[in-house]
């Protein structure tokens, strides 16, 4: 299931939000800078690069420490919201984003936990047949936190979406009791509601040095309110109602490829048939 709502402005002056993106170089004098999701003041994840030719990133930082849940969203997000637009839940995550044009996505997700270095995860699979390991390392791309794969669908030959849900602090952080409390509201056909702030990435290696040569579309959902909603239903293998506030000024995709996003979104799930 996927619905939309028009895009949105929302948000506060960036000096005011609790969340908002920033850049930090990262050489004195010059170098590259690097892309930051930043909560409270303190960088919590680096992202991918602004060039567009480097792999995909989400890398969680030793300074992401904090969920951005609302108390007061608490009741109406435990049931499945009808429309991106429905109970205030939008103008309400929306007054802790940096102020900017954003696209309200409804989406069912059934998250599957992903330990970096294990199975299924992309970094060390899909991103390595495309970009290699890291010309210094040796080794591949490492986000420092345990996430979620939830989609994949091809985009084009050359060019496949995948989907991500990033908690902002790792599932040992959260509370059994209500991590099981989720799960048996599951079992009983409940679909309880998570929000989140998303990225589209476009990314392709200037030159081709792997196996398979493609553009990633990385659909990265940074959780604000459901880790433990998340963790309980990839525990039970059921779904989660996703309300994505997609930032369309943050995100490296043009607007005519996030104009793509709603029909994208709303194919079916398929692997990339490499070569």
């Amino acid at each position: 299931m996927i619905k939309t709502g028009d895009p949105r402005h929302l948000g506060a002056p960036s000096s005011e939000a609790r969340l908002r993106f920033d850049t930090e170089l990262l050489e004195l004098g010059g170098g590259p800078r690097r892309r930051l999701l930043m909560v409270d003041d303190e960088p919590a994840f680096e992202l991918s690069f602004y060039c567009g030719t480097c792999p995909l990133l989400f890398r969680r930082l030793e300074t992401a420490r904090e969920k951005l849940s609302l108390e007061r969203m608490q009741d109406r997000l435990t049931r499945a919201l009808a429309a991106p637009g429905d109970g205030g839940v939008i103008e309400a995550f929306g007054a802790l984003l940096p102020e900017g044009e954003y696209l309200p996505l409804l989406l069912d997700v059934e998250p599957r936990l992903v330990i970096p270095g294990q199975e299924g995860d992309y970094f060390s699979d899909e991103q390595v047949t495309t970009w290699g390991t890291d010309q210094f390392w040796g080794l591949p791309e490492y986000p420092h936190t345990p996430y979620y794969r939830t989609f994949e669908t091809t985009v084009d030959e050359d060019a496949h979406l995948y989907e991500f849900v990033v908690p902002m602090v790792p599932p040992t952080w959260n509370e059994r009791k209500r991590v099981e409390e989720y799960a048996e509201l599951m079992k009983r056909e409940t679909v309880p509601t998570a929000v989140a702030i998303s990225t589209l990435d476009v990314c392709q290696p200037a030159i081709d040095r792997g196996e398979d040569y493609f553009v990633h579309w990385g659909l990265t959902h940074f959780l604000l309110d459901g880790h433990h909603k998340l963790e309980a239903a990839a525990t039970a293998g059921r779904h989660v109602r996703l309300l994505s506030l997609l930032t369309l000024s943050e995100s490296l995709a043009g607007a005519e490829d996030t104009a793509r996003l709603p029909a994208l979104r709303a194919q079916p799930r398929s692997t990339r048939a490499t070569r």
